[in-house]
């Protein structure tokens, strides 16, 4: 899964790896080092620009709340719930095949954090159950120092309970693909622990490579067996991933800090 990530390159570097043709300096986000589910986030999306008499999709930089609300929900409550969407079924669930359709984004990350869990534990959560706490913290990233391009899809809501012109009447709002992580040799794994990104967490964020971008975002692009393909994982082998000090399960802690790699786990914890 992806529940928190960290997020601290400027919006103009962004617009430069990915090509954007518009976006507003005063939407910018500070740099995150550690986000949490509904906050907002940058995204990457291709749509038209509001109120342009030309109806091209532009290239887009704008901030995102994280937690996709489908735009037929009566509340929004349920957005700190979706924050993943698994790619294997994202086609046929009622709460994304829309916005797999016609909205897609790229989330730029970092990298992700994850817990390592016990065997029960983790049996739990694939079962849905509730687990016991998490563990030993990583930071999983491109190995190359790439950014990570995290497939994501987003949605437009209607609060019907302000008014036309209120400045939250629209909400803008992301979930972030996952897929199976992968069970081949990190590019460059710890000293000691987890040999793979399967020995972490079952799943993982669905990377896209820069070959997949264009269509990705592509509003016009709706074939299914293309839209599928285009979820394929990742080659195995571009990540790394480290410990990172216990500090990050506290969403109230950042900053770059957080990011320090430890020479091993932290003492009492898994590895």
């Amino acid at each position: 899964m992806c529940g928190r990530y960290a997020a601290s390159r400027r919006p103009e570097d962004l617009v430069d790896i990915f090509g954007v043709g518009a976006w507003e300096p005063e939407e910018t986000l500070a740099p995150d080092w550690n986000v949490a589910p509904t906050k907002e986030v940058h995204a990457i999306l291709e749509r038209p620009l509001k109120d342009a008499e030309d109806r091209r999709p532009v290239r887009q930089l704008r901030p995102l709340r994280w937690g996709l609300v489908p735009s037929w929900a009566k509340t929004p409550e349920g957005a700190a719930r979706m924050i993943n969407a698994r790619s294997e079924t994202v086609h046929e669930k009622p709460s994304f095949r829309a916005a797999f359709t016609a909205r897609r984004c790229i989330v730029p990350a970092d990298g992700y954090y994850e817990w390592v869990t016990e065997a029960g534990e983790r049996e739990l959560e694939e079962q849905g159950r509730r687990k016991r706490a998490r563990k030993q913290p990583y930071f999983v990233t491109p190995a190359d120092g790439s950014v990570l391009a995290m497939a994501g899809l987003y949605e437009f809501w209607r609060d019907r309970t302000l008014p036309d012109g209120h400045p939250r009447a629209w909400w803008a709002t992301c979930t972030v693909l996952t897929t199976e992580a992968e069970t081949g040799p990190l590019g460059v794994a710890p000293a000691e622990g987890p040999r793979s990104l399967a020995d972490i967490h079952p799943r993982m964020p669905l990377m896209l490579t820069p070959d997949r971008w264009d269509a990705w975002l592509d509003p016009a692009v709706t074939e299914p067996e293309l839209l599928q393909s285009l979820l394929r994982p990742p080659p195995e082998g571009l990540m790394r991933a480290y410990p990172v000090g216990t500090a990050v399960s506290n969403v109230r802690n950042n900053g770059p800090e957080l990011l320090t790699e430890l020479e091993g786990p932290e003492e009492g914890t898994l590895f």
